[in-house]
């Protein structure tokens, strides 16, 4: 097991990509390249940047790319916002207070680790 793997936040993350591709996978067609593939990357990228700013050796190499997961954080719920307003995410299949939360947890947590 790597030590990334042992953060909780890493978990987090886990669940957190998982959601974003479950959200990616049920738009309808036509969106899926633009905004279902930004929102898979942007998904994605949280859980890397944890996973790599973990294996780095300095603090501020770790910082940079715990920072760059928080704002690909950001950018995911920033796509949820507009896919939502364009209403073009069945809620009924997503717990939308649980993906907001998970989102506020994982940049919260990634500002303690950058304190630490």
């Amino acid at each position: 097991m790597f030590k990334f793997q042992t953060l909780e936040v890493w978990n987090k993350s886990i669940e957190f990509v998982d959601l974003m591709i479950g959200v990616a996978e049920d738009l309808p067609q036509r969106y899926q390249y633009s905004f279902g593939d930004q929102l898979r990357r942007a998904g994605l990228s949280v859980s890397n940047n944890i996973a790599e700013g973990n294996g780095r050796k300095s603090k501020k190499e770790s910082n940079n790319l715990y920072n760059v997961s928080k704002g690909s954080v950001y950018e995911c719920v920033n796509i949820l916002v507009v896919l939502n307003n364009r209403k073009l995410i069945d809620w009924k299949k997503f717990n939308r207070e649980h993906i907001y939360f998970l989102a506020e947890e994982i940049a919260k947590m990634l500002s303690g680790l950058m304190r630490n």
